[in-house]
């Protein structure tokens, strides 16, 4: 045997024979892998696979196509490979087993087009620079020390309250309300404007861009038919980003000059520190955090392994696309929430009721709340959990492929895309006792679900790599909000509704906001004057 190896190695046939014999291995793997079954979905139509069934890519949609094909199923959207998962199990294997084959996120030409090829956060693939940006964001952004950000709910709040209390005794429409507050919030935090100047234009921009992020375009499915419709789609994606860089590149030029001017008084030695205006240089927001990595470079990369911030370099478009991800990402996903849950609290009246009586108790109903009495407020927090559960900020987190994979024995093919229902997680049977009813109680138990992405029946801030990196101070906004107009105002329904009558539906979007905007009217609670400012 060792002399034919011999024989083999000396021959120039071994060197021919060798790479063909790896490539036939390589070759029965590879078909081994394309035998494997795509997980159970509805039969397709040649071509156009399940396109007809595009109105059930929602979280209810899924939810209902998953009781008959289970919590892993498979659609064929074109040339799109759609994978959609529904039950903890499942969402496990995905999220912690597999995370980083599934760490990456799709987008589709126009969020390619509008986030500067994908020069933000929210939908850069895995990888170094967006282990940079998320670093950048969770601490410079999003962390507890960053003061300004927390202030800017605290204010805010305040201000809402004030508006309530002008308007007891008549209706009050608390969707528009919260949508306004946490509106509010994120512009101030992001570009750090008391007045709200310039705040109007800049919600159309952001309307613009959600409609154009959710349009139908037949290139995402085929992409060799981006001919059709592509000059009107796209000249309308070139004027959303113009009013986006005309926006913005003003808000940087006067950060800029701000920067500078502070640079000057610092080096003369000219601040006064009990003057106004040194006062205001000194008042950060998210643009002046991000214009300490400010670079002119064109085509900036990330380097290192993405851990460190010393490295970091941004253009005006990586700034541009992540002021983008922090309004879209903190003010209708939180806004969705509040309102959420003081309907829930409506339609309960017994959980309302035990929530103001723990108010009372806790804090009492001679001063306002303080941050510091949050933490008391357990049944206001089961609350606050129990509407995460029912009703999840994002219902259906979007993950891509990095490559081929397996899961419970069924292909994966590389680059699709996973829709994980959050929503329909969270209303699990086999989970969830009663799921579809609004319980508070249940996270009373000393082994319930919470946050941190361990739990995976409740997962409403998704979980591993691609968790929400806001969740702290999202979660501060809701608490806080729903904490004072509770605290602060007795609601009834209007025109003598009952609790029964309300509607909880919902509509599919980015979030999953009310159908029905929720109207309520105020009466003030505490036997204290309104003092917030």
């Amino acid at each position: 045997m060792d002399s034919l190896l011999q024989t083999l190695q000396s021959s120039p046939i071994f060197f021919i024979i060798l790479p063909l014999l790896l490539a036939f291995v390589l070759f029965s793997l590879t078909t081994l892998r394309k035998k494997l079954p795509y997980p159970p979905g509805p039969k397709g139509y040649p071509i156009i696979g399940n396109m007809a069934m595009m109105d059930q890519l929602t979280h209810r949609g899924l939810a209902d196509l998953a009781k008959k094909y289970g919590g892993l199923l498979h659609l064929q959207m074109g040339a799109i490979h759609v994978v959609a998962v529904s039950t903890p199990d499942m969402a496990k294997e995905v999220l912690q087993a597999q995370d980083l084959v599934f760490a990456n996120r799709p987008a589709n030409v126009a969020i390619t087009y509008l986030t500067y090829d994908r020069a933000d956060m929210a939908f850069a693939n895995y990888g170094p620079f967006w282990r940079q940006m998320r670093k950048i964001c969770v601490i410079k952004l999003f962390s507890r020390r960053r003061e300004e950000s927390w202030a800017s709910v605290r204010e805010e709040v305040d201000s809402t309250l004030q508006t309530v209390m002008n308007t007891t005794g008549s209706k009050v429409n608390i969707g528009e309300l919260v949508f306004a507050l946490t509106r509010n919030i994120t512009y101030r935090a992001a570009f750090g404007s008391f007045s709200h100047d310039g705040q109007d234009e800049f919600v159309k921009i952001l309307q613009e861009f959600s409609k154009l992020f959710g349009a139908f375009n037949i290139a995402d499915f085929f992409p060799w038919m981006g001919w059709i419709n592509a000059r009107g789609f796209y000249k309308r994606m070139a004027r959303a980003r113009e009013s986006l860089d005309g926006f913005i590149d003003s808000i940087i030029d006067e950060h800029m000059k701000k920067k500078k001017k502070k640079n000057v008084r610092d080096e003369e030695g000219k601040i006064n520190y009990n003057d106004g205006e040194a006062e205001a240089e000194a008042d950060t927001d998210m643009v002046d955090e991000l214009m300490a990595f400010y670079s002119e470079e064109e085509g900036v990369a990330a380097k290192g392994d993405g851990d460190d911030l010393q490295s970091a370099k941004l253009t005006r478009d990586h700034i541009k696309a992540i002021i983008m991800d922090v309004m879209f990402g903190g003010t209708e996903t939180v806004a969705s929430a509040i309102e959420w849950a003081m309907a829930e609290l409506m339609k309960s009246p017994y959980d309302l009721k035990k929530v103001q009586e723990e108010l009372a108790e806790k804090v009492g109903l001679t001063r306002i709340l303080h941050d510091s009495d949050l933490k008391q407020l357990t049944y206001l927090k089961c609350c606050i959990k129990e509407t995460l559960r029912l009703h999840p900020p994002i219902p259906l987190l979007l993950h891509e492929t990095a490559s081929n994979t397996v899961v419970s024995g069924y292909n994966i093919p590389a680059k699709s895309r996973v829709m994980i229902n959050a929503w329909a997680i969270g209303r699990d049977p086999s989970a969830w006792e009663d799921p579809d009813k609004f319980n508070p109680a249940r996270f009373l138990h000393e082994n319930a679900p919470d946050f941190t992405g361990n739990h995976f029946e409740y997962i409403p801030f998704g979980s591993g790599r691609r968790s929400c990196p806001g969740m702290q101070l999202g979660l501060y906004a809701l608490e806080l909000s729903v904490a004072h107009l509770l605290h602060c105002f007795n609601w009834e329904l209007p025109d003598g509704m009952s609790p029964g009558e309300l509607d909880m539906n919902d509509m599919f979007g980015l979030t999953a906001p009310k159908a029905c905007r929720l109207v309520a009217v105020p009466s003030y609670r505490l036997t204290c004057p309104l003092k917030i400012f």
